[in-house]
């Protein structure tokens, strides 16, 4: 039965299990694996065992980094009406997606 758990890096909480990739924000890390230590819930996937943190659980979710890279680019457009004022401007995000290796 595989586990399903929450975490929490770069400000934001994702879902995830074993075998899943995601985008986080960009972590700086010299290796390929990654841990992460705040996770916030672990439970079966049929819902039979739910482990709630308060804050956090002891358990931790191992990843290992799959790419570096930085999303599309969005434009960030500033308007003022009247005083002939406009400015704009790129943003490229910057991301590490990493794939999940095992709930522990």
């Amino acid at each position: 039965m595989s586990k399903l758990a929450v975490i929490k890096t770069g400000g934001k909480q994702y879902l995830v299990q074993a075998g899943s990739k995601l985008q986080v924000e960009k972590l700086i890390t010299k290796e390929n694996k990654v841990s992460f230590a705040d996770v916030l819930l672990v439970a079966d996937e049929d819902g039979s065992k739910v482990d709630v943190g308060t804050p956090k659980l002891s358990t931790t979710v191992e990843a290992e980094v799959v790419k570096q890279g930085r999303a599309k680019k969005i434009m960030v457009v500033h308007y003022k009406a009247k005083v002939r004022y406009h400015k704009k401007q790129g943003h490229r995000q910057p991301f590490t997606e990493v794939k999940v290796v095992k709930i522990s």
